[in-house]
């Protein structure tokens, strides 16, 4: 039995390709000698993951599907008011990013805030029973880990199994620019885009039994360009991918490097193990403030590409244990 554990970046609607990732890889595991040890995620990426969880600890990988398509199906735009906001915010990110004039104003100051805020909470309470977590969480249950970053103190803070709420995850996705910080334990906290993205090491950091022989990584955000951008827009764009991914390369190269001291003999092999690090990778770049883009033909796109990218990354996994059983 392999232990599997999967991390989900944060990138805003861009994540809708992480729901069609898990619904792909999900049924897999169940069919293939694999067991879901662990969910982390970030962001968007934390409100695929918790989706996933709850309806993975109810109704194994179908029910984890189900919750994912449904709660995905309730992020998009629906009705023409949401449809004209969410087409003045892209616009108006697009527009900065480029160097336009554009005013600018505090999430404390906009008038429509607070109904964003009750929307994204209502969306996630009426797919999640976050009050059926402690019931439901046992030694045996997959962990889950969602990423936010502590306003005040300035440090890293996650939020793990029956402790995460609807309210934490809102904290995992307050983009301060949008969103007001989430008051959580007496603490403000902003978007887990400013932490770890995704949270890593706590899903290594379980019992020996539960610790994942291989690490999947959905990663929204690029790690390369071909070229060096030039244009105002595509500058800030590169930054804000650069940013995403610090935390991510940091954490992976910390296991690489715990990996490379096993198989040097300067770790005991009896109590530390190797892990298998694999990125599923959304293979197309999209302009930061398309993150925020909430059409339904935009977030069924990703969900096909996420499902479609799943697909081989499956396949290439399955042609490796091919190839080692006929070895």
């Amino acid at each position: 039995m392999t232990n599997v554990a999967i991390a989900c970046q944060g990138g805003g609607s861009h994540t809708a390709f992480t729901a069609g990732v898990l619904d792909e890889v999900l049924p897999w595991l169940e069919t293939h000698d694999c067991e879901l040890v662990g969910l982390s995620g970030t962001s968007g990426g934390a409100v695929s993951a918790v989706a996933a969880w709850s309806g993975y600890l109810t109704g194994g990988a179908q029910g984890a599907c189900e919750v994912l398509r449904d709660i995905w199906a309730d992020v998009v735009v629906s009705n023409p008011l949401e449809r004209a906001v969410n087409d003045w915010v892209v616009w108006g990110l697009e527009a900065h990013a480029n160097g336009a004039p554009v005013p600018t104003f505090s999430p404390y100051a906009l008038p429509w805030a607070d109904f964003g805020r009750q929307r994204f909470l209502d969306v996630l309470e009426r797919h999640v029973d976050f009050e059926d977590f402690e019931s439901l969480v046992t030694p045996e249950t997959p962990e889950l880990v969602i990423g936010t970053v502590d306003v005040e103190a300035g440090e890293f803070e996650t939020f793990h199994n029956a402790d995460v709420t609807a309210e934490a995850v809102l904290a995992s996705s307050a983009i301060p620019e949008l969103f007001e910080a989430v008051e959580l334990h007496g603490h403000a906290h902003w978007d887990g885009l400013f932490s770890q993205n995704p949270p890593i090491h706590e899903l290594m950091s379980v019992d020996a039994a539960r610790k994942p022989d291989e690490l999947w990584i959905v990663q929204i955000n690029p790690q390369t360009v071909e070229e060096v951008p030039t244009t105002l827009g595509d500058i800030n764009d590169r930054r804000n991918e650069l940013a995403a991914n610090i935390s991510l390369n940091q954490e992976v190269r910390f296991i690489e490097r715990v990996n490379d001291w096993i198989e040097a003999g300067d770790l005991s092999d009896e109590r530390y193990a190797t892990v298998e690090v694999r990125k599923i990778v959304l293979g197309r770049r999209f302009g930061y403030s398309t993150k925020f883009e909430r059409s339904r033909e935009f977030v069924d796109e990703l969900m096909d590409e996420g499902r479609e990218t799943a697909a081989g990354f499956v396949d290439e996994i399955e042609a490796d244990l091919h190839g080692v059983e006929n070895h």
